[in-house]
This record gives C-alpha cells, sequence and structure tokens, in this order.
C-alpha cells in the first residue's frame, strides 16, 4: 500500500515520507516539484528609462529572477489560457511598473519598488535589490509577469531544492522540497503528485494509441 506522510512542515520548506512508491515515480515527484510545477516570473521588460550604470539587458535579468508568489487558481499558462494572444491578457500575465524617481542622493532599488497591478502576484520579498542609483540617476520599466515552468528557465523553478534521501527501512523514502516561496511547499507537492498524474495517463493514452 503507498502512502505519503508529512514528517516535517515550515514555512517554505517540507519534508514528507513514501511508502510503496516505486523509485521511479518518486523520482518523478522529486523532479517535477523542483521545475515542473508553473509558477510566475517577469518574462517581458519595456525600459523606458535608465541612467543608471547597469545595461538594460542586466536590468531586466535581475528584474526576471525575483521570485513572485503566484495564485494557479486564477491564472492560466499562456499556452493554455482561452486568449490564445500572444500578447497575452489578464487571465494569463501581469504588469509590473518600477519608477524610481528623481533622487539626490546614492539609493538601492528594491523589489519593494516594484509594483504590480494584482496584490497576490508580486515579490516574495520586499528586501531584494535591483540596482543601485548614484544621485540624478532614475530606472523606469514595464514589465510583464507570466506563468512558466523551469524546465524552460531556472527562474521558474518552483523550489530551491527537491532532495530524495533513503532511510533505514526497504521501499521507503524521504522527498525534501524548498520553496523558492512563489508557492507554498505543500501546494507544490500537491501539484506535482495532480502533474505526475496527469503525466502518466498521458503516457499510457500514447501507449494505446500505438497499440491500436
Amino acid at each position: 500500500m503507498s502512502s505519503l506522510e508529512v514528517i516535517n512542515k515550515e514555512n517554505q520548506k517540507i519534508s514528507i515520507k513514501l511508502k510503496g512508491v516505486p523509485l521511479q515515480y518518486a523520482n518523478a515527484l522529486r523532479r517535477i516539484c523542483l521545475n515542473g510545477i508553473p509558477v510566475f516570473a517577469i518574462d517581458t521588460v519595456d525600459i523606458i528609462e535608465n541612467s543608471s550604470v547597469l545595461p538594460d539587458e542586466g536590468l531586466a535579468h535581475r528584474l526576471g529572477l525575483i521570485p513572485i508568489k503566484t495564485d494557479l487558481s486564477r491564472f492560466n499558462e499562456p499556452s493554455k489560457c482561452d486568449c490564445k494572444s500572444e500578447t497575452g491578457c489578464s487571465n494569463c500575465k501581469v504588469m509590473f511598473v518600477l519608477d524610481s524617481g528623481d533622487s539626490d542622493v546614492t539609493r538601492t532599488i528594491l523589489s519593494s519598488d516594484l509594483t504590480s497591478e494584482d496584490e497576490s502576484v508580486k515579490a516574495t520579498s520586499d528586501k531584494i535589490p535591483i540596482v543601485q542609483l548614484a544621485a540624478g540617476q532614475r530606472v523606469k520599466v514595464e514589465c510583464y509577469a507570466r506563468l512558466g515552468r523551469g524546465t524552460e528557465h531556472a527562474k521558474w523553478n518552483s523550489a530551491n531544492i527537491s532532495v530524495l534521501t533513503e532511510t533505514d527501512k526497504e521501499n521507503e523514502r524521504i522527498l525534501t522540497v524548498e520553496s523558492t516561496g512563489a508557492l507554498k511547499p505543500e501546494q507544490i507537492i500537491l501539484a506535482g503528485v495532480d502533474e505526475l498524474s496527469n503525466r502518466l495517463s498521458e503516457f499510457k493514452e500514447m501507449i494505446n494509441e500505438i497499440k491500436e
């Protein structure tokens, strides 16, 4: 009899005991929890003004790596959205605006300066540094976040770590997942189980089509 048991749960980390789960399925779940669950990340950046020492490409790269809280119940992956549009819609993308304004002193622009059009989709922390501006320098950008998976780019990884370890008992393993903050760790596990089930169903359908 297969079973999953939570043995430790923290704010961003969870450990579950897998009993009677074949190694190939347990490892597949581990990989899915790491980079197979969709989360938000900034993907498109329009630079309106950037007089900082950081090139436009560097600024866009830093924005893309900021972990963003994700609500999977409200938003769709672009490929699965009803809009079927390359530009996206309010159901598959969220706009962020960053405008440092003018300043007479040197200061560091943080993720708290990044404003989201949707309160539920925002940076996981307000203290992530983006760029340091000297007096008279300014950055102003508009950017769009969308759901993606870590298999496409690491910025969409749903977990920092996803590790499977053996115990001293036969056919028993511990799966430990540490979230980036985009999703709660238990959400990653539940979504991972659903994703694995869906992939297995799709694979079985492919096999049946070949047999026919």
